[in-house]
């Protein structure tokens, strides 16, 4: 996959006719070495002034100590100096604040452990730091997990999205002007794809499993706070992410650690499916875009033109 401005300023100024982004690059090998496998956080929010970063423990969608939650805090941290970022984690097994270690000694950077299925604490954070903006990478994403445990994922992503959205909502007022809730989702809401085609903002919804569920609904509780209290949203979904730091259970990671280790590849059904992979850095480009750009109440869909059968 190449990584020109030229190829990414290009897509992302279709998409929102803004200006050309700046410059991404691919990590080194040796940074990716330091970085280490890690999963994923779960919202963040971030303002003019302050930003807080809430995680969880998947990897599809993340805040700010995980696989693309990580990524989109570093950019932030690096991007926009002036602002300070409050980093939210309930630190369940798959936290991994290791990941973030260059970013630890940033005056605009700090750490807290919470959890956001508790609304009154979330309530609180926002009347403390008065926080002016919110990209929510929600939370629970491993599909196997859900039909394990389908409450889990009741409870994070669409409790703990409404938790969000009320605190906002209680924080700023209806019909606020000046602030932003960006909501960040998954393309597994739309279900199953052919052989051919892409899915499209306007694609209806059929979810397949408890995961892709609950990630459907809080894009309708998004999508509904805009529509009757006047909240200034705007959503994404994004298609399979890859790239460094990703946990070992997911499938790059995981056919290369069983190649290397000599054990059997697994392959889902028939090895027939077809993903798009979308490289990690280039979906923390487009949230920075979309977060200053994207219209409020629109849906926008990222992925990496990247199509393979597995």
């Amino acid at each position: 996959m190449r990584t020109t401005d030229e190829k990414h300023s290009n897509k992302f100024e279709k998409i929102l006719k803004g200006k050309k982004i700046d410059s991404c690059r691919y990590l080194s090998q040796e940074e990716a070495d330091d970085m280490g496998w890690y999963k994923r956080p779960l919202a963040i929010i971030f303002t003019d002034g302050t930003y807080l970063v809430l995680q969880s423990d998947d990897e599809g969608n993340d805040g700010g100590a995980g696989f693309i939650g990580s990524h989109v805090v570093r950019r932030i941290v690096n991007r926009y100096p002036k602002s300070q970022i409050l980093n939210l984690d309930s630190l369940t097994y798959a936290a991994n604040l290791d990941l973030l270690k260059d970013c630890e000694t940033a005056s605009n950077y700090k750490f807290l452990k919470e959890d956001i299925i508790n609304f009154e604490r979330i309530k609180l954070l926002f009347k403390q730091h008065d926080f002016d903006a919110v990209i929510h990478l929600a939370a629970e994403s491993h599909v196997d997990n859900s039909i394990k445990n389908p409450f889990a994922f009741v409870q994070t992503n669409i409790q703990g999205t409404l938790n969000l959205l009320e605190a906002a909502r209680h924080h700023w007022g209806n019909n606020a002007k000046q602030q932003r809730f960006y909501h960040i989702s998954t393309d597994e809401v739309f279900g199953s794809l052919g052989s051919e085609g892409y899915f499209t903002e306007t694609t209806a919804y059929d979810p397949r499993s408890p995961y892709s569920a609950s990630k459907a609904a809080s894009d309708h509780l998004v999508r509904s706070y805009f529509h009757t209290y006047g909240l200034p949203v705007v959503l994404s979904n994004c298609s399979n992410n890859f790239g460094p730091g990703q946990h070992p259970e997911k499938l790059i990671p995981l056919m290369i650690k069983n190649i290397i280790a000599k054990k059997p590849l697994p392959v889902y059904g028939k090895g027939e499916n077809v993903r798009d992979w979308l490289f990690v850095n280039d979906h923390a480009v487009a949230i920075d875009v979309i977060f200053h750009k994207g219209k409020l109440g629109e849906t926008y869909n990222i992925g990496g033109y990247v199509i393979t059968v597995w």
